[in-house]
């Protein structure tokens, strides 16, 4: 699936903000990770700042663009201070998918800015399946018995305590609240 956001401002300041706000609204609730982008990005009269996501959906991941700007004395200098910026608010999981730098020289000010535009994804880490939480031990049972009609006779209770690292009577009980939802219990 293809997702686009664009702005075009004469202030950098809020073309950012809003790109950072569209991405948020846009990639919050939509499944999958980005698996390629496209960033445009160019100055001129209006500054224009354009992101395509082409997004697979076969894998969930926490989705983010995120934009940001700083002046400087010269390019290197604004372009050090973008990437600081960014650099601070990418987790260390983060897989980054494309990324874009550019600077702009005011005619009149001759002040120099530098914009920057980081696509990635955060994979969710899986854990030992002994750290579940109830829920998510709950919830894993529960597949299981969903795939077989909800017949508990299918579980290796004692297995399934030893993995889970919890008692056959924690087990048993979890059962028996995935059937009383499920509307199984007998």
């Amino acid at each position: 699936m293809l997702v686009s956001f664009h702005c075009e401002s004469s202030s950098i300041e809020d073309c950012v903000e809003e790109i950072n706000k569209k991405s948020e609204n846009i990639l919050r609730d939509l499944p999958g990770f980005v698996n390629s982008a496209k960033i445009l990005l160019s100055f001129g009269a209006f500054m224009n700042l354009g992101v395509v996501l082409a997004v697979d959906k076969s894998l969930t991941a926490h989705k983010v663009v995120r934009a940001d700007f700083s002046s400087g004395k010269n390019k290197e200098d604004a372009i050090n201070k973008t990437l600081e910026k960014l650099n601070a608010i990418i987790p260390d999981r983060a897989k980054i998918v494309d990324f874009e730098v550019k600077t702009y020289t005011t005619p009149v000010t001759r002040r120099t800015y530098a914009v920057g535009v980081v696509v990635y994804n955060v994979f969710e880490q899986k854990k030992p399946i002994g750290e579940y939480t109830l829920k998510e031990r709950r919830k894993l049972i529960a597949m299981v018995l969903e795939a077989f009609n909800y017949n508990p006779k299918v579980l290796n209770i004692s297995e399934l305590a030893r993995v889970f690292g919890v008692s056959r009577d924690s087990i048993y009980y979890d059962i028996e609240q995935i059937l009383k939802e499920a509307g199984k219990s007998k």
